[in-house]
């Protein structure tokens, strides 16, 4: 199986550089802020996003990594942590990857705070770079998080099992900011508006790839593998891919049965180990992993006109990392 670390080979070097950056512009504070920044920063898990900007900046240059390219990762990588720890209030979680979300060390209030701390101080820094050009290319996530953010609520609360539904929702959620760092590298490096353009649509299919692996495993792993709660979705109204699938070619008696089961499951774990069961045995996770593949096969046809080398192979490892993890 394909390891994170392995992918990060090519640019470990820049890697370092990058965190020591990270820690230069949030790390070091004092008291209760500090604190929750040091949790954070301590928490931050893979770090897919930033280790996608560097690959695609390397991607595209020949002289190597610069100022520029660490400032495009460190505006995804603090983008989505803020946005991680705005979710977990919303979803009032309080694990996050193995460990006590902020919001369960220091309440929802102070966790909403230093989600919005995160945020305006990541502008702050690229505003103040001059990097005009690539602040508004990566600002625009920003919106689309919360648009996604928005519908996942509303379609939770109806128990909404749309496949059309679905996937706006895990674009704007996921995808688009896992596009907008592959794109981000590009432009980071000078690379050209139609490699630019080729980055963003590579990010977007792994990203697709990378959020139906993650409703995957919410139905097949255990928390103590992946850091949270198992059927977590379920508990908060989340109809995902592999229950979709299993709603539309259920027959009516299951589907009714499955239906009727979903508003039960956020108290009652009978209800969900029904509907985890009738997922599984129906073939709901194999379906949903076939359309995770083919997101990943679509991403893997747009390395083909690079030449081999050692960051692209990175990325095609990547997408076989997206499809093999199992946290």
């Amino acid at each position: 199986m394909v390891s994170i670390d392995t992918i990060r080979t090519p640019i470990k070097p820049q890697l370092e550089e990058f965190d020591a950056f990270v820690r230069s512009c949030f790390g070091g504070g004092k008291g209760l802020l500090g604190q929750m920044l040091e949790h954070v920063l301590s928490s931050r898990g893979k770090g897919l996003r930033p280790t996608i900007v560097l690959l695609t900046a390397a991607l595209h240059s020949a002289g190597g990594v610069g100022r520029r390219t660490h400032l495009a990762a460190l505006m995804t990588e603090m983008i989505h942590l803020a946005s991680l720890i705005h979710d977990d209030v919303i979803d009032s979680s309080d694990m996050r990857r193995g460990r006590a979300s902020v919001n369960a060390l220091w309440q929802s209030h102070n966790a909403v705070l230093v989600g919005d701390y995160i945020l305006s101080r990541t502008m702050e820094i690229g505003m103040s770079s001059g990097q005009y050009d690539l602040v508004s290319h990566i600002i625009r996530a920003v919106s689309i998080l919360c648009e996604g953010e928005i519908m996942q609520g509303d379609h939770a609360s109806r128990r909404d099992a749309s496949r059309e539904a679905y996937f706006e929702i895990i674009y704007k959620k996921t995808a688009t900011l896992i596009g907008v760092s592959a794109s981000a590298g590009a432009l980071s490096a000078g690379a050209s508006a139609e490699k630019v353009d080729a980055m963003r649509r590579f990010g977007d299919a792994v990203g697709m790839a990378f959020q139906i692996g993650d409703d995957i495993l919410d139905y097949t792993a255990s928390s103590s593998v992946t850091g949270k709660p198992s059927l977590g979705d379920l508990r908060e109204g989340k109809v995902t891919l592999p229950l979709i699938e299993v709603i539309e070619s259920a027959d009516e008696a299951l589907r009714n049965e499955i239906l009727a089961a979903l508003p039960l499951c956020a108290d009652d774990e009978n209800k969900r180990e029904f509907v985890r069961s009738a997922v599984i045995r129906e073939g709901g996770v194999e379906r949903a992993r076939e359309v995770m593949k083919s997101y990943l096969g679509r991403a893997m046809s747009l390395l083909a006109p690079y030449e081999p080398s050692p960051v692209r192979d990175a990325l095609v490892q990547l997408c076989a990392y997206v499809a093999e993890r199992e946290r």
